[in-house]
């Protein structure tokens, strides 16, 4: 089997999940703007200590002290569970994906679906609401395009929504309520996904 073949049947595979950046030590490794979009992303969902290892550390100042000038080594990667690469050549990303993936590291390689054991989601984040679209790696533009067809559907005010709901929930839950009718009673009686 080819390897895009083998790429196609795989992409069908993939199992959605959300992870807690707390709980799994993740790091980014890479070079220029992929790399920094990378980073900010996930300290954007709530990563912290989350280094940004990079040969080529000109223009990626922004990360401050996350910055490590240098691609990570196996002593650097034994701790971690996850890896995203951005931006580095195709021998260079292969290289470090083997390495990490010997290390029982979970890897992304940015725009190189084949070399991926997870896929990175659009997303539109409103406080605790996390909204996502994955293509399996098929077509990042459409995944782009609904992601912004999702956050003009649901604006900044679904945070407070959402935060809303989970006071009531507490509330609902110590009442012996039905959690899932008192949502909906809620949502109905403020027409929020009329």
């Amino acid at each position: 089997m080819r390897l895009q073949e083998k790429w196609f049947s795989l992409s069908r595979i993939m199992v959605p999940i959300a992870l807690n950046p707390v709980m799994a030590g993740m790091a980014v490794a890479g070079r220029g703007q992929p790399a920094l979009r990378r980073f900010n992303a996930l300290c954007a969902g709530g990563a912290r200590g989350l280094p940004l290892f990079t040969d080529r550390p000109g223009g990626l100042e922004a990360a401050g002290p996350a910055l490590c000038p240098r691609l990570p080594a196996e002593a650097d990667l034994v701790s971690l569970r996850v890896l995203w690469i951005a931006g580095l050549a195709d021998e260079m990303a292969t290289g470090l994906a083997a390495l990490a993936r010997s290390c029982r590291v979970l890897v992304n390689v940015e725009d190189r679906p084949d070399l991926c054991d997870f896929h990175s989601v659009a997303e539109v984040r409103r406080g605790d609401l996390l909204l996502t679209v994955s293509t399996g790696g098929a077509s990042p533009g459409l995944a782009a395009r609904l992601r912004a067809r999702l956050a003009a559907e649901f604006g900044p005010e679904w945070a407070e929504r959402v935060a809303l709901l989970r006071q009531r929930r507490v509330a609902w839950r110590r009442q012996g309520l039905d959690l899932a009718a008192s949502t909906d009673a809620l949502l109905q009686a403020n027409g929020w996904l009329t």
